[in-house]
């Protein structure tokens, strides 16, 4: 089969397309025909060898994959041939066929196109569980979100909106900002240009935000906790910035506040059940047009590579989508 091959860690330009033996599904797995995988930052720290998981080499990059199954392993009763699905599978989706474990499958109604399920269906799931099972986000509430125009950013816009909150959105541009604006953010600050803390201070009337959902670390995290509100909770998701920061302990000591980590992948296989109601409720909601997800730009799976440079650059705000492989009817 074609796939985008990382053969040694490196930067996306290192990537090559070539061939890859065709996958079989084992016990508990599936055989997909990928038909769309969605470009995400996970996929730069993979190749490069700085994800907290280690594909052995060679290895596809890609872990937000739609598809059809095509083949079924033993020991599956609950998926058939035909169906078209998400996989949220770490890696090995930028290449025309994967299988997967069953756990990592969602079966996708009508209604959501495949691009917006590869686009937006992770980052949401991601964001969602920070905010309804970690910070039980609450009508009314102010969120702050750090590294809004993201992927991760732009989904906590959106559900903070649907969940009733009040979403000041913070980044390093206007031309970011606007963006942000117009997935439904009530406020903006540009973090290059003023002064995190004391606008955070100024658009909540002095009392601080409720709710933090931070993807970035580095030298944001400091000013955001400093304005976060008394009893707030700070939901530590990433850290797209490079940095790891050093909290200052005394700062949740003095504010009340919760420190919370957001790890979604353990979360889905810890309590697979909750996570698949959550994955519900998204699906609801994108159907009722509550949230629409990431604007999208499409690139062939030859040009996977530039895809990954686009994200890594930070040059555009849409969500990379490799188109793989046309829709085919299943017999």
């Amino acid at each position: 089969m074609k796939a985008v091959i990382c053969e040694e860690f490196g930067l996306p330009e290192n990537l090559k397309i070539g061939e890859l033996p065709d996958p079989r599904p084992k016990e508990n797995q599936v055989l997909i025909q990928v038909e769309v995988c969605g470009v995400s930052y996970p996929d730069l720290l993979i190749i490069q060898n700085k994800y907290q998981f280690k594909p052995e080499l060679p290895f596809s990059p890609g872990g937000e994959v739609v598809g059809k199954i095509i083949k079924i392993g033993d020991n599956v009763s609950n998926l058939k041939i035909g169906d078209r699905v998400l996989a949220l599978c770490r890696w090995g989706g930028f290449a025309e066929k994967i299988a997967v474990d069953t756990d990592r499958l969602f079966v996708l109604p009508d209604g959501i196109s495949s691009e917006i399920a590869a686009g937006s269906l992770y980052s949401l799931s991601t964001a969602y569980h920070g905010l309804k099972d970690r910070a039980n986000l609450q009508e009314g509430e102010t969120l702050l979100v750090l590294g809004a125009s993201g992927a991760i950013g732009i989904a906590a816009v959106e559900l903070g909106k649907a969940m009733g909150a009040k979403v000041i959105a913070c980044a390093s541009s206007d031309e970011k900002l606007e963006y942000c604006s117009s997935k439904g953010a009530d406020e903006t600050i540009n973090y290059e240009t003023e002064d995190l803390k004391s606008r955070i201070k100024e658009l909540t009337n002095g009392k601080g935000a409720d709710v933090i959902l931070d993807p970035v670390g580095g030298k944001y995290t400091d000013p955001a906790l400093r304005g976060i509100a008394w009893k707030g909770r700070y939901l530590i998701v990433g850290f797209a910035n490079g940095d790891i920061p050093k909290i200052p302990m005394n700062l949740p000591l003095l504010k009340g506040c919760s420190i919370v980590g957001v790890f979604w992948g353990n979360f889905s296989k810890v309590e697979a059940s909750q996570n698949r109601q959550n994955m519900e409720t998204l699906f609801h909601w994108i159907l009722e047009g509550k949230i629409t997800g990431h604007d999208l730009g499409l690139y062939a799976l030859e040009n996977a590579p530039s895809g990954l440079m686009a994200l890594q650059e930070r040059k555009i705000f849409k969500k990379g989508i490799i188109k793989i492989t046309q829709p085919q009817s299943i017999k």
